[in-house]
């Protein structure tokens, strides 16, 4: 058993943090690295060499992910497949797998580096081709996810209407409030429409994410206002999509492309969040460990309670008494 040091040396403390990492992603030479300015944005980065999300599960729910993709397909543990009743969750879209590799892209000296390059991904394809699905179908995949061992849930829906689902309850709110229930923590991009006020409803224990830009401010397109949000970047995400011919990508790809929205802020964080567990970070305490360490020097509205910072995090974490250091 690690022992637990004094608050007063917690900063000190937490850079000794034994890594749980089953590789080192901080020696990998993934040679896009370097164009993934959210990794740094986040301090993700710096945080490698004493969390990685060994041994967490982060389900994706959405479109499905390409589990063949060179940078995803050690991460992958069993998924499904909601819109065509199959086990094989095989991203038609383009979105899902843009969204996985943000998350926990493996370090393997290609392509890119995910925020939780040990986590697993659990691909749960509730949204079809067209990036559209039902409310119960969403629903579905989000209680499926904590029945077989998701610890984090992504949800990057703003395009199928979350925020309308989130405010008048049913059956994506309550399987929310299930999966918080179970211990599993819920982070949700907080949409695309730039919209200004309360974007989910209260008494829905979820981790909303804005988008951030380069300046370090919100993004045009972000909403924003929730009390509970916090900030990640969301522009010029270089993350894994699908070489094969999608909705997204008619033409196909290289298995890379750069792109946009709180779609890409959100799986960042749940990265972040996925991190902090394998740590040793209760659950239940992840949200209000993120939120809190969060920056926003300026007090800018936008940020919400600021740009994520997975070091900080960690940091705290140790100050608290949440995890112990050597």
């Amino acid at each position: 058993m690690r022992r637990i040091v004094p608050a007063a040396a917690a900063i000190v403390a937490a850079l000794t943090l034994s890594s749980c990492a089953s590789a080192d992603p901080t020696t990998a030479q993934d040679p896009r690295v370097d164009e993934q300015w959210g990794l740094d944005a986040v301090s993700s980065r710096e945080s490698w060499e004493y969390a990685t999300g060994d041994g967490v599960v982060i389900a994706i729910v959405d479109t499905g992910v390409d589990d063949g993709h060179r940078d995803l397909r050690r991460q992958m543990v069993r998924g499904i497949d909601l819109v065509d009743d199959d086990r094989n969750p095989k991203d038609e879209n383009g979105h899902g797998t843009h969204v996985a590799g943000i998350a926990a892209a493996a370090a393997n000296d290609y392509g890119i580096i995910g925020a939780a390059p040990d986590a697993k991904i659990m691909p749960i394809r509730a949204l079809d081709e067209n990036g559209a699905g039902s409310n119960s179908t969403i629903a579905e995949g989000i209680d499926w996810a904590v029945d077989h061992g998701a610890d984090v849930i992504n949800l990057s829906l703003d395009e199928t209407g979350l925020l309308g689902r989130i405010e008048k309850g049913g059956p994506v709110n309550d399987a929310i409030t299930r999966a918080d229930e179970a211990g599993v923590v819920v982070v949700a991009a907080s949409g695309n429409a730039g919209e200004v006020g309360q974007q989910y409803r209260f008494g829905v224990h979820v981790l909303v994410v804005n988008a951030s830009n380069k300046a370090g401010t919100a993004t045009y397109f972000s909403n924003v206002g929730d009390a509970r949000a916090v900030a990640a970047p969301g522009v010029d995400i270089l993350s894994t999509v699908p070489t094969y011919a999608t909705t997204m990508f008619p033409d196909g790809t290289d298995g890379y492309e750069t792109m946009a929205g709180t779609s890409m802020a959100s799986p960042l964080v749940a990265g972040v969040a996925a991190q902090l567990i394998s740590a040793g970070v209760p659950s239940e305490e992840v949200i209000d460990l993120i939120t809190d360490t969060a920056s926003n020097p300026d007090g800018l509205a936008g940020l919400g309670n600021g740009i994520v910072d997975a070091k900080a995090a960690l940091v705290e974490a140790v100050a608290r008494g949440l995890i112990t250091a050597e």
